[in-house]
């Protein structure tokens, strides 16, 4: 398994690669079939080397939603994909408002809300018909 992360542009996937390398973290890149770059990463990488990639990425994704905003006709549909698993163990996205999404990850990490977007899905998935004070 990978975690993977997602650039639309050549120059931010090389300066995210070129990053990653740079803390010792190998990566592999592949073309995404809805367009762009996926940059995937091993899964079990160490809190703190996780956590300055999560902030480079961050930051790239911001000049990446300032350049598709400055150019005419790029952003005409706002949205954003959680892939998450089913109960019968079926991979899904779950699409997010791109204002709901921006709000989000502007105060959580994709790990976050990959787990309150799971959570949701897993109590869709697995209804409890009991009063919240109960324990299911």
């Amino acid at each position: 398994m990978s975690t993977d992360y997602s650039l639309f542009d050549e120059a931010m996937r090389d300066r995210f690669v070129e990053f990653v390398s740079a803390t010792g973290v190998a990566s592999e890149i592949r073309q995404d079939p809805m367009g762009g770059f996926v940059v995937a990463l091993p899964e079990d990488l160490a809190d703190a080397v996780l956590e300055r990639i999560e902030a480079e990425y961050a930051t790239l994704m911001n000049e990446q939603m300032v350049d598709a905003e400055s150019k005419e006709g790029w952003v005409t549909h706002r949205v954003a994909g959680v892939t998450v698993t089913l109960a019968d163990g079926r991979p899904c996205v779950v699409r997010l408002s791109g204002a709901i999404a921006r709000r989000l990850f502007e105060h959580f990490t994709p790990e976050e809300v990959t787990a309150l977007v799971s959570a949701i899905v897993q109590s869709v998935d697995n209804p409890v018909d009991a009063p919240l004070c109960r324990k299911a």
